[in-house]
């Protein structure tokens, strides 16, 4: 009598293994590129769920990459240290003191927690900077604020992708976990790069599959905040025309995914990082839990892509 009801109860793991299998076979052996922020970086629950996706992938036959960057964690340490943060057209401006800390806490406290907590499942993840193996290069980016041009320190644009210490390691069958930092192109200092250009950036070069951007927001509102429905799927035309209306915190986000997208990237999505397994729920699924930016001549439908 109990052998039915234990068929019941599984059937429903069943289906949702079936829907992801035509994902499953068309992204086997791809780059998918991950951007690691917002309230899935600082709670618990959230980042255990966040490495339980990224090893899902990396066993599911993907080869996950995963970019960080450490806002609330640099802005507190800086408060510790009785340094200001002040932000500039949407940047963190960042003294020598401050690259200090950026540097200190992405890889020596956001990283190796990520590391950790991935390796929690196997020896899989290497934690790096955009420093080693010139990654990452830059030159100091200046933004254009009210027509002048503004020096706000040790923040950089990324001029050069070297993707090979990455490539290696996927070939290894390991999860790399790259912070956002940049080698300078042209003297000895290191610069702070955005996580959402420095992602978009490094799934451009990798020729990944999917970019995927974690944020605190169900994805890209279409007409907020006069409503909160959100845009299950927008081309790189449609995205663009779009752009100059929507807030600060989103530009760089929905910037790198008209990179990626524009770049070779086969989509772009921005997901709601707040939901537990948000990743699986986007990708493995019909429905989804965000936005997803495609090319301009790219047809079918969400759960398809």
């Amino acid at each position: 009598m109990s052998t039915p009801a234990r068929k019941h109860t599984a059937l429903p793991k069943a289906q949702i293994l079936i829907e992801a299998l035509p994902w499953l076979t068309r992204h086997n052996g791809r780059t998918v590129v991950i951007k690691f922020g917002g309230n899935a970086m600082i709670d618990e629950d959230l980042k255990a769920a966040f490495a339980q996706d990224v090893v899902f992938l990396r066993h599911a036959g993907l080869k996950p990459v995963v970019v960080h960057g450490g806002g609330p964690q640099i802005s507190a340490q800086l408060d510790k240290q009785g340094l200001v943060s002040e932000f500039k057209a949407g940047l963190r401006v960042t003294t020598p003191e401050a690259m200090d800390v950026v540097r200190m806490v992405l890889a020596g406290q956001v990283q190796r927690e990520l590391v950790g907590l991935l390796n929690q499942h196997g020896p899989l993840a290497v934690g790096m900077t955009g420093e080693d193996a010139h990654t990452i290069t830059a030159v100091q980016h200046r933004p254009t604020i009210d027509g002048e041009l503004v020096d706000i320190g040790r923040v950089g644009e990324i001029t050069a992708i070297d993707t090979g210490a990455i490539q290696a390691l996927l070939d290894d069958g390991r999860i790399p976990v790259i912070s956002s930092i940049a080698r300078s192109a042209d003297d000895d200092h290191v610069y702070n790069v955005n996580a959402d250009t420095a992602a978009a950036a490094l799934a451009a070069a990798l020729d990944a599959e999917t970019l995927m951007v974690l944020t605190d927001v169900e994805g890209l509102y279409e007409d907020w905040p006069n409503s909160d429905d959100v845009i299950s799927r927008i081309t790189a035309t449609e995205l663009e025309k779009l752009l100059p209306s929507l807030s600060s915190g989103m530009v760089p986000k929905m910037q790198g995914c008209l990179h990626a997208v524009r770049n070779g990237v086969q989509t772009a999505r921005v997901i709601d990082g707040r939901v537990q397994h948000s990743i699986l729920l986007e990708i493995f699924t019909d429905e989804g839990v965000g936005t997803m930016v495609v090319p301009d001549a790219a047809t079918g439908t969400q759960g398809e892509s």
